[in-house]
């Protein structure tokens, strides 16, 4: 089958410091008689300039993507990936490489790519479905849908430049998914927005890709990564370090970028009030945690200490710990009042550890906070320090854990149990009268 996307040998490159300029032909020929001079002069014995300050966003970049395919593009902060789909966009040109596309492309870029600021809502709808290639009639008959998706009706006769970056984003991506472009391409949209919307994407996503359309989905979001894509790539300093079924690549992903990668955090330099009294110092993985720090197989024990110092003595503390998701809310809560536990602390360092026994909740990334409460005045709260990853592995793979939605994937006992039909009491009840 003919790749619908196919790339070889990109590479992109920007100059430090210098605005990104294209000049016409005559302005390129002079540049490169004047790179080769330079270079003729500086083999002569006499100085070259000093090379300007430079970085590779792409290089080498080989990539082949079938129609209909839906392809997540995950790594870290200045990977690549945005470049790559500007690069497709054809917003920025390569240094080097070629790209050849078979079909239409739609993108929703970082804010307001796309949009001219002075138009108006209902003006760059119809710019670009022009861009796209579209006339105006099958663009004004899928109008009425794109305005009702992106929510924007009450602002559609207002110039753009006065739109929130929400706004600019839902716009986009509805212009982007309605107008039928044979590849979609998608850089962090779930990154604007609230949640109603984030979920509307999803499932717009979802349709395009069934209806046999390429999408090519650039997000942090690991969690919507599993659940839309069948393929990804991880990228690394501009270069495809892995690529295949997107389970594969964002196990890597999780396990190279973990949120704290040492087994301790130090707390001792956070500035938090009420520390005459006591405070925790550090938290540390115990002997039974993970060995590549805070990341942690799916449903292996979490286990930790927390090393606290106190000036007096307490027959009792009561310790809160709350697991919370990386998209900010709360998880689960936890108390050793509720529990029943006692913890006394003695004048000095104590050690308390826990343990999170069978950690079944679903791979992505988390933190935990932790609290310290005495009712004879010591008070000591630790928000969002200790973050943590949950892994990809075995087991998740067996128990279908990408096919879950919510975090927690509970033990619960069911059992089916024979009822007595109508008819059969009926019949037993003849039988005793005669």
């Amino acid at each position: 089958m003919q790749p619908i996307i196919k790339v070889r040998a990109l590479s992109k490159r920007y100059r430090l410091g210098k605005r990104e300029r294209y000049g016409n032909l005559r302005e390129s020929i002079a540049g490169a008689v004047r790179a080769t001079l330079r270079k003729l002069h500086s083999r002569n014995g006499e100085h070259a300039t000093a090379h300007e300050p430079e970085v590779w966003a792409l290089r080498n970049v080989d990539l082949d993507v079938q129609p209909g395919e839906v392809l997540g593009i995950i790594g870290g902060n200045g990977a690549g990936k945005s470049t790559l789909l500007k690069v497709l966009s054809r917003i920025v040109y390569p240094t080097s490489g070629r790209v050849e596309l078979n079909g239409r492309v739609a993108s929703s870029l970082e804010v307001g790519t796309g949009f001219h600021p002075e138009l108006t809502g209902r003006e760059n709808i119809f710019l670009n479905g022009a861009i796209l290639g579209m006339r105006r009639g099958e663009i004004a008959a899928r109008f009425d849908e794109i305005v009702d998706f992106s929510g924007v009706e009450k602002f559609l006769d207002t110039p753009v430049k006065r739109y929130s970056s929400g706004m600019h984003t839902r716009l986009a991506f509805a212009v982007a998914a309605h107008l039928q472009p044979e590849i979609l391409l998608v850089d962090e949209v779930l990154a604007v927005g609230d949640w109603q919307f984030q979920k509307k994407c999803l499932r717009k996503m979802q349709e395009v890709s069934r209806g046999g359309r390429t999408v090519l989905f650039v997000s942090h979001n690991m969690e919507a990564v599993l659940r839309l894509c069948t393929r990804g790539i991880l990228m690394v300093s501009g270069e495809i370090a892995e690529y295949g079924p997107v389970s594969k690549v964002a196990a890597r992903y999780l396990e190279e970028h973990i949120a704290s990668p040492s087994r301790v955090v130090d707390l001792t330099q956070q500035s938090r009030p009420n520390d005459t009294v006591g405070r925790a110092r550090l938290v540390s993985l115990s002997p039974a945690g993970s060995k590549r720090g805070w990341a942690f197989p799916f449903g292996q024990d979490l286990a930790f200490e927390i090393q606290i110092e106190t000036r007096q003595l307490f027959d009792n503390i009561e310790l809160g710990v709350t697991l919370g998701s990386a998209r900010g809310f709360k998880v689960a809560s936890w108390t050793s009042t509720y529990a029943g536990i006692k913890l006394p602390l003695e004048p000095g360092l104590n050690i308390i550890e826990v343990t999170y026994e069978h950690f079944v909740i679903l791979p992505g990334q988390y933190y935990l906070d932790i609290s310290l409460r005495s009712d004879r005045g010591m008070e000591d709260y630790v928000y969002e320090e200790i973050r943590l990853e949950v892994l990809i592995n075995k087991a998740s793979a067996e128990a279908n854990a990408d096919s879950f939605s919510g975090v927690f994937i509970p033990t619960v006992k069911a059992a089916s149990k024979l009822a007595i039909s109508p008819c059969v009491q009926n019949n037993s009840a003849v039988r005793n009268l005669d």
